[in-house]
């Protein structure tokens, strides 16, 4: 019977979806693949429906233990092809998953192969597919491929470099698979939401390694893609428009690629190191972003304050923290949300990362005179009302912010500092004079970003107060559960799947403006914002672990380098006795009192 119609029969689908299915169905398409893609029936009802009908086991395969040793002598044409996984040996027979139950075909092909009987189980196509990335590594079919293309007197490693043999059939194909080799890489790092992909020279070879959620984590790949080393980063130089015959010198350029529909701009970094050249590969997808003041994840109370700073009409706005903490997003999203008809606005920045409808943006070219200071003075002749520099890196930017907001503009920028407090002593360093500092900065919103719990399988901590950090808010956590991270197929065993911001906003009160202005310690500036109410980063965290949003060892890992008040000075929020030796003698960089674990 066809599988159609035993999906119908079981009431699954209904005759209009069948016939729908048929439609949609083509050649390496199963009707079940169409009705899953359609969305009649989920896979696994579908073939557990088949599983039974047909007398086969159905196997979750994200949650049975998989016999790696199999794959040693398992033909890999039909993992590829077929979509065939081996998953265990028992009494002389292999068990073999497969998510198409009527063809045959492969599984006798298998038997003859391997000289065992086999006995199928049925899984999902795409529960197979995994396991095919996971343990034969990104791209092994294309690799699989080009070493059977290839005769064994061809130098593979020289493959850009060989002479062609005549046949533009041969050469069409070779350069075919490169190409498929490369795109299945960065459909991978797409697919998993990764923000760069490495692709690394080592002693023992090619190694990927993809950041996801902020963390790299290695990829699989097999052994002989180290082969085609030289033609994958070929490859890439002639998609970013890079002289391939440089291997010397950094490069950096870039691409748009077009994926499903999307748009995704790719920066190319090419770094020559001893073993090869390094490469990476920043993935900005177009349109997965989207900038969302309130879904930053700011706490109620820190919206309110920032929404309403933002409207002010003049002065800065600074937003801080290391690279990758999500200073671009903040910024582009407080723009869109003051963005209107009757405000007109002008970004300079380096690089433009995402183009902003309605809002004018200039990309700073430094090597032939383009700077920031340099484009800041021509913003200002054309009569903006708010202006974004990408970052004040130098006195001349500053300089240049400052005036425009002392002649009635609200300018936004980012600087690099650990907390909301270093900006002030920061621009002081730079050279701005402090009465400056103290009359134009409005307020400092220093930001990281954490790890979300993933929902699917967060379970409740059974961590004691004595476990937990020292500043630990315990008290307010008023019988709320503490989540954890355990991992499962959702999060590819990590825990924790996309981010969420912890930010510590610095409204520059008069006890504040005055300290500046005295060129008072960072210590001494956040301590003043502390007493006048302000979270730090780490107490947003702490926020966000009580609502069950991300864990306590995420905060810790994202707060570790930063200034914590409450290790410091313990009095601030312990009300214990603090001597006039203690206040004099705080140092922003030491903690001489902190006996939490990290």
């Amino acid at each position: 019977m066809e599988a159609g119609e035993i999906l119908l029969r079981r009431g699954l689908i209904n005759r209009q979806q069948l016939e729908e299915s048929r439609r949609r169905s083509s050649e390496g398409s199963t009707i079940v693949d169409a009705a899953v893609e359609l969305g009649y029936v989920s896979e696994e009802n579908a073939l557990r429906a088949l599983a039974d009908e047909v007398g086969l086991e159905y196997v979750d395969l994200g949650t049975i233990d998989v016999d790696l040793s199999l794959l040693k002598d398992f033909p890999h044409k039909l993992i590829h092809r077929q979509s065939l996984f081996p998953v265990r040996r028992a009494n002389g027979e292999l068990v073999v998953a497969t998510s198409d139950p009527f063809d045959l075909y492969p599984i006798d092909e298998l038997s003859a192969a391997t000289g065992l009987a086999v006995t199928p189980v049925l899984a999902g196509r795409t529960e197979i597919a995994k396991l095919i990335k996971r343990y034969l590594g990104v791209g092994s079919e294309t690799v699989d491929g080009l070493i059977e293309a290839k005769s064994d007197e061809d130098t593979v490693e020289l493959l850009t470099d060989i002479e062609p043999d005549g046949s533009e059939l041969s050469e069409m194909a070779q350069e075919a698979s490169v190409v498929r080799l490369v795109n299945e890489i960065l459909l991978e790092a797409i697919e998993l939401r990764a923000s760069d992909v490495h692709i690394e020279s080592q002693a023992s070879g090619i190694v990927i390694r993809y950041r996801i959620d902020g963390m790299l984590q290695p990829q699989q790949v097999p052994p002989e893609i180290n082969r085609f080393a030289l033609a994958i980063v070929s490859r890439l130089k002639i998609m970013a428009r890079l002289n391939i015959a440089e291997k010397r010198l950094p490069q950096d350029g870039r691409m748009k690629l077009k994926v499903g529909g999307r748009e995704i701009d790719v920066r190319v970094s090419i770094i020559p190191m001893i073993h090869g050249e390094g490469l990476v590969l920043r993935l900005l997808d177009k349109t997965a972003m989207v900038f969302d003041l309130k879904g930053l994840g700011m706490d109620p109370a820190v919206y309110n304050v920032y929404r309403e700073l933002i409207d002010i009409p003049h002065g800065i706005i600074l937003v801080t923290g290391p690279t990758g903490s999500g200073k671009t997003t903040t910024l582009y999203s407080s723009l869109i949300e003051i963005n209107a008809p009757d405000v007109k606005i002008i970004t300079t920045e380096d690089p433009v990362e995402y183009q902003l409808e309605g809002i004018n943006q200039i990309q700073v070219h430094p090597k032939i005179g383009l700077t920031f200071g340099h484009s800041l003075r021509s913003i200002l002749r054309h009569d903006p009302d708010v202006i974004l520099v990408g970052e004040i890196r130098d006195l001349e930017t500053a300089e240049n912010a400052i005036q425009a907001s002392l002649t009635g503009h609200l300018v936004f920028s980012t600087l690099h500092t650990n907390d909301a407090s270093g900006a002030y002593t920061r621009m002081v360093d730079m050279g701005v004079e402090p009465f400056l500092v103290a009359s134009t900065v409005e307020a400092v919103m220093a930001q990281r970003l954490v790890r979300r719990l993933c929902k699917h399988c967060k379970v409740v901590s059974n961590v004691t107060r004595e476990d937990l950090p020292r500043d630990f808010p315990w008290e307010q956590l008023e019988g709320r559960p503490i989540y954890e991270a355990v991992g499962c197929r959702q999060c590819r065993k990590t825990g924790y799947s996309g981010r969420l911001g912890i930010f510590e906003l610095l409204v520059t009160t008069e006890e504040v403006r005055q300290l500046a202005h005295d060129r008072a310690s960072t210590w001494k500036i956040k301590e003043a914002a502390v007493r006048g109410g302000m979270k730090t980063l780490r107490d947003d965290g702490w926020l966000k672990v009580m609502n069950g949003s991300t864990s306590i060892d995420e905060v810790v890992r994202a707060t570790k380098g930063d200034v914590q008040v409450a290790l410091n000075k313990p009095s601030v929020y312990h009300g214990e006795d603090v001597t006039e030796e203690d206040r004099e003698g705080g140092d922003a960089r030491v903690a001489p009192k902190a006996h939490v674990s990290l």
